[in-house]
């Protein structure tokens, strides 16, 4: 009997331990306020996955007010296992397993981003897309699930989605215990002038003295590559009304190529072609600046984003002295040169003290893992860290926009998976 009883005795006390994560997958999905809860297939790590569209209140100091549902993605692979959450910059559009759940063979939440994809509230009431109340969705997803998983949760997130990550960390520092943001950066304002000062010396002066010479190819012979844009855009559908017509967006594509040559790194300086047959030129040229960003439907969909680099998380702008000679239908003028693609009538006050307030706390924050391709525009406005922490900028090289922990160099990747090992008491 004693022996029994001991027994009980310890199961009692696990338990009790566990007294607030005694929540089973299917109680809480029983008890969410969500509109939507479909199964899905999982991946080969995860027995189950489900989406689902929860309820958030638009305005978390108003809770019973306005309410819209957010997308996320569930894949779940034990209570016992750790979080990886992902806060998605942008929509959701699939779910995916990241890096990071498929090396720690744990659960994952994708969490789409307010205002965009299916996470939109009927009002559409910019003022409360900001960088708190979307913050404030994620706590409340940790805490609405924080009573059934046991492990520990990792916040991550690529571009826009990891300055989400640092915003959502400042914010609320304990609910997470590491955080992995990807190619993100921190802008100090609606145009960094910190990108020009990176695109006048990365690579070498032959490199980006051939991406200028590609720049005034095209703007010097606008009558030739100018109709083989109208073209492209009549054949994928595309309108430019919002930017200001046509031939503004051929000039903000020239204006474009540099930053998106050096995010993507997809062509090698020796490949630029600016001499030989006008298509070939001008199909690799509009393979590296994209006009549908600048298109109806591209604005359209990063309208919202467009919203938030222009009041709180800040952008770049474009160089237009260098082409003052071949410009002719976009100059600098006193607003900041996205502005054009910003909700019509809506007030663009920018609160320089958001950066302020998270760069002062990333620089001593601890359980932070950066991760930046050196050649990528984007690491020009990189975190700072005080080295007073534990926390990891890990800058790759050659790596641009596409810099992973997959595709580091070999001891940086097991720095990196070891660090996070240590840190989860793995």
């Amino acid at each position: 009997m004693v022996r029994i009883t001991g027994i009980l005795i310890l199961v009692f006390l696990v338990m009790a331990s566990c007294g607030l994560n005694t929540v089973t997958i299917e109680e809480r999905l029983a008890t969410l306020e969500a509109v939507k809860i479909d199964s899905l297939e999982p991946d080969s790590i995860f027995s189950r996955a489900w989406e689902i569209h929860l309820v958030q209140p638009v305005d978390h100091n108003n809770p019973d007010g306005e309410r819209f549902s957010q997308k996320i993605y569930l894949s779940y692979a034990g209570a016992d296992r750790p979080v990886v959450m992902v806060t998605e910059g942008y929509s959701a559009g699939r779910n995916y397993t990241t890096e990071l759940a498929r090396y720690l063979e744990c659960n994952q939440i994708i969490v789409e981003h307010r205002y965009f994809g299916e996470s939109g509230p009927d009002s559409l009431n910019w003022n409360y897309l900001t960088t708190w109340q979307a913050a404030s969705d994620h706590h409340s997803i940790i805490e609405t699930f924080s009573e059934v998983f046991r492990g520990d949760w990792i916040t991550t997130g690529v571009s826009k989605g990891g300055q989400t990550v640092m915003f959502h960390s400042y914010y609320y520092p304990d609910d997470a215990t590491v955080r992995v943001p990807y190619v993100a950066p921190l802008n100090f304002g609606p145009e960094d002038p910190r990108i020009y000062s990176f695109l006048d010396s990365v690579g070498t002066d032959y490199c980006r003295t051939r991406i200028l010479e590609a720049q005034r190819e095209i703007l010097e012979n606008r009558d030739i590559y100018y109709p083989m844009m109208l073209e492209m855009a009549e054949e994928e559908g595309y309108t430019f009304e919002r930017a200001g017509g046509p031939e503004k967006v051929f000039e903000l594509a020239v204006l474009e190529y540099d930053f998106a040559y050096w995010q993507w790194g997809k062509t090698s300086c020796d490949e630029i072609i600016t001499e030989g047959e006008p298509e070939e030129i001008f199909n690799q040229f509009f393979g590296i600046t994209d006009i549908s960003y600048f298109s109806d439907s591209g604005i359209s969909y990063f309208e919202p984003f467009f919203y938030q680099a222009l009041t709180e998380i800040g952008y770049y702008g474009y160089r237009f002295d260098i082409f003052n000679d071949l410009l002719l239908y976009v100059s600098d003028g006193e607003l900041p040169d996205f502005a054009f693609s910003a909700p019509d009538g809506v007030s663009l006050d920018y609160d320089y003290s958001v950066a302020e307030n998270v760069d002062n706390y990333i620089r001593n924050a601890s359980n932070f893992i950066f991760i930046y391709g050196m050649k990528d525009t984007w690491s020009a406005t990189s975190v700072t860290l005080s080295g007073q922490s534990n926390s990891l900028k890990i800058m790759k090289k050659e790596g641009d926009h596409s810099t992973r922990i997959d595709n580091l160099d070999e001891n940086d990747r097991e720095l990196v998976l070891g660090t996070l090992n240590d840190w989860l008491g793995r």
